[in-house]
């Protein structure tokens, strides 16, 4: 009997975690689990054994990282597969072919193609792919196997926080309305959470989940070994309450042993399990009551804002940031603070954020960054900003961490301005956060600038309202930046950077990438002093500002050396012009 007709009468009681179980079957082990399966055959069929005999009806084969990421000889990695399922196959179960998330996004069905073909040259009619974090490549797939084999069933499973959401910031919602039902059998949630959160997140979305494998609660950290602690008993009592609404296929994940699954089976011949289906919750959109920012208030009127961006000190001393901030409150409409500029340590951009809107009343925009922190962090941070008062963010992925410190310092890159973008806007339309105005950065620089334009729409399609470009230093930026202005649908803050002596611009030129300053504007500066290059450059950002005004919404002046003075008389210049 196939696993369709099964289902109609009956429920797939699958197994726990290979890898945990095996982890703690064989501690000094040191091999990658799924090259086990060739070097000692007996340890995986001794866990298939396991599983079976707590009450499994259904086994994963031991192919979870068996992709060639993970495996770079095709060779090893489909004797692998072709060992790891003949291995299962052996047991009086159903067998899923268990296939993990491939790391390349623009090759994803690529990828799950090559090891989906080894599977079906060994007769493998069911498939389970889990821990998956988006939908990319999925429906394509699950057509491919469709047309090879219209038997075969399908399950697409999600890792998601407690909050409903991948770690790449992708609302289990929005995942499940993007994938094709025709062609994907069922839905399902493993990994990232325990069976409370499960449940909860169920209660939201549940009719759609025809599939649960939850963590066993959240590890700990015991004797430099990661455990997991959960009570097979009290699993057993949440994943039924689950179960009794419908759900007819469910195992375990990370540190789900056979006494979770045992514990569960007995609970199933003691339960009846008379289905009560999840009723979907609606999704309910906060509109926030809570003042925008006047800053945001003048661009909607069409006036000329000024935003002024000032970095961060490098050390505990504010002094001098907030005599900057002070003196430039009357001429400038928002402060924008970087966020550890060019990847190295700075004050946090969002905490010093705060103390200007509360000391100083005068609307900021920190930057944040997608460097260093993951969505967790985010989330959390944004949470706080709103709370001091700050209602617009300017969001960049950030430079990377300079080569010599990636041994002391590691770069964490959970997403990019644009999936961070559609991560704070998707956590507004559920209502888990009130409103933000999001700002991104444009490289109107950039040599293909085609590509700068293709990335802008994808910004502000996923919920940026405007922009920040790079400076105009040259013919080829001001170009750019008038296409810019045709082509997209945004408010555009036009960069302004003065050059402040003649090695200040070959430096800018040969080091700061995204800043272009042409051989014209660098010959002005050959040999004038301070206050000669001074003068040239209040002269040169003046008249930019006044060349670029009715191709932008407002300006945005990056400050040299944190001289806010030089800002001061740069914005008097250009107002007398």
């Amino acid at each position: 009997m196939n696993v369709k007709e099964y289902l109609k009468e009956n429920r797939l009681l699958f197994d726990g975690s290979m890898g945990t179980y095996f982890t703690s079957l064989h501690p000094y082990c040191k091999e990658n689990v799924e090259l086990v399966s060739l070097t000692h055959p007996n340890w995986i069929k001794e866990i298939h054994e396991n599983y079976i005999k707590a009450g499994s009806n259904a086994i994963k084969t031991n192919t979870f990282c068996c992709n060639r990421t993970y495996i770079s000889d095709e060779t090893v990695l489909s004797d692998c597969i072709s060992t790891s399922y003949d291995l299962a196959s052996q047991y009086p179960a159903y067998v899923f072919c268990d296939i993990g998330p491939v790391s390349s996004e623009w090759k994803s069905y690529e990828e799950y193609k090559w090891v989906v073909d080894q599977f079906l040259n060994k007769g493998a009619q069911y498939f389970l792919f889990e821990t998956l974090s988006n939908p990319i490549g999925l429906n394509e797939i699950s057509s491919y196997i469709k047309s090879k084999n219209k038997e075969a069933y399908i399950i697409c499973s999600f890792s998601i926080q407690s909050d409903g959401y991948t770690k790449e910031g992708i609302h289990i919602q929005d995942i499940i309305s993007s994938l094709n039902k025709d062609k994907i059998d069922a839905i399902g949630l493993n990994c990232g959470c325990g069976v409370h959160h499960m449940h909860e997140i169920l209660k939201e979305i549940g009719s759609f989940i025809q599939f649960i494998s939850p963590n066993a609660g959240y590890p700990t950290v015991v004797n430099n070994r990661t455990q997991y602690q959960l009570d097979p008993d009290y699993f057993a009592t949440e994943m039924i309450s689950m179960m009794q609404k419908g759900i007819k296929m469910a195992g375990g994940c990370c540190g789900i042993m056979p006494s979770h699954i045992q514990a569960l089976y007995n609970k199933i011949k003691q339960t009846s399990l008379i289905q009560s289906d999840f009723k979907n919750k609606k999704n309910i959109v906060k509109n926030s009551e809570l003042s925008e920012s006047d800053f945001f208030k003048k661009l909607k009127n069409h006036q000329k804002v000024i935003a002024v961006e000032l970095d961060p000190p490098s050390n505990w001393d504010l002094s001098k940031f907030m005599k900057g901030a002070w003196q430039l409150k009357e001429y400038v409409d928002a402060l924008t603070i970087a966020d550890c500029p060019i990847g190295r340590a700075r004050m946090d951009a969002s905490l010093l954020a705060c103390k200007v809107k509360q000391e100083c009343k005068l609307d900021v925009l920190p930057h944040m960054t997608c460097r260093d922190r993951n969505l967790n962090a985010t989330k959390a941070l944004l949470l706080a900003d709103y709370a001091q008062g700050i209602r617009d963010v300017l969001l960049i992925t950030g430079d990377p961490i300079p080569s010599s410190e990636k041994d002391e310092v590691k770069t964490v890159y959970q997403h990019n301005s644009r999936k961070l973008t559609s991560y704070i806007t998707s956590l507004e339309q559920k209502g888990l956060m009130s409103h933000f105005n999001l700002f991104g950065a444009l490289n109107i620089n950039a040599v293909n600038f085609d590509i700068q334009l293709k990335l802008a729409k994808e910004k502000i399609q996923n919920g940026m309202v405007g922009l920040f470009t790079q400076p105009v230093l040259s013919k080829e930026a001001l170009y750019n930046l008038k296409r810019a202005r045709e082509e997209l649908d945004v408010y555009i803050m036009g960069g302004i950077i003065p050059v402040v002596s003649y090695r200040n611009a070959i430096f800018m030129e040969n080091e700061i990438n995204g800043i272009h300053v042409c051989d014209q504007i660098i010959d002005l500066y050959k040999d004038l002093d301070r206050m000669q290059s001074e003068t040239q450059a209040i002269k040169i950002s003046g008249t930019i500002m006044k060349e670029i005004e009715d191709y932008v919404d407002g300006f945005y002046l990056m400050t040299p050396f944190g001289r806010s003075e030089l800002m001061v008389k740069i914005i008097d210049f250009y107002k007398q012009l």
